[in-house]
């Protein structure tokens, strides 16, 4: 059985890898300034439904046989560039827009799909799965081992997300996206070209 102090660890460093800037939390905190907070609670929660998937993975042993799955890789790392480079479009398109439009009501289920979709996207969320169970896994340790170190991870998933989405849809920060809204969705619009472009620039120089 892992000890406390090592699931801490992982804990940490886990937690460490998701809070990191990128495009499932830039995305989380721009619909919450932009749409409140149960969108952005939806939306992170398929977020960490699509990490769950990859973790699965990752504890399995599917996830060292995906990265030695070259055209597989490929195939993921284009359909995820591909979809970072469709939200820099929207991004930017609402950028270029003098005023901020009505905001549409978008249901439950598409906020839940679209951060399904994002997360199940980047292949890089299982290497980070992996790099995190490294630390408190060894080849001796029993399966009930494998599941809490999971299940740890899992628990910090959901934590930053919900975090993400709570801070972010505080009405200070709603404020702010209103008065800079042009910059704010310029520069999410930047960043999500620069992690489409180079998940695309991966895949083809594999």
């Amino acid at each position: 059985m892992v000890d406390a102090t090592t699931l801490i660890a992982v804990g940490v460093a886990f937690w460490v890898i998701a809070a990191s800037p990128g495009p499932a939390n830039i995305s989380n905190a721009a619909i919450a300034m932009r749409y409140g907070r149960r969108a952005s609670v939806i939306y992170g929660l398929g977020l960490s439904v699509a990490l769950v998937f990859w973790g699965v993975l990752a504890a399995t042993g599917m996830g060292a046989v995906l990265q030695a799955s070259a055209w597989l890789l490929v195939v993921l790392k284009l359909l995820g560039g591909g979809y970072l480079l469709w939200l820099a479009w929207q991004s930017g398109r609402s950028a270029l827009r003098t005023r901020d439009t009505a905001v549409a009501e978008i249901g439950a289920g598409r906020w839940f799909w679209r951060g399904v979709i994002l997360n199940l996207s980047n292949p890089k969320s299982v290497i980070a799965w992996m790099a995190a169970l490294s630390m408190g896994l060894n080849p001796s340790d029993t399966v009930v081992s494998v599941l809490v170190t999971t299940l740890v991870c899992v628990a910090v998933a959901f934590l930053n997300n919900l975090s993400y989405s709570l801070l972010f849809s505080m009405g200070g920060m709603m404020a702010l996206y209103r008065r800079g809204r042009r910059w704010i969705e310029g520069a999410t619009a930047a960043l999500f070209a620069t992690g489409g472009l180079a998940l695309i620039r991966s895949a083809v120089s594999r």
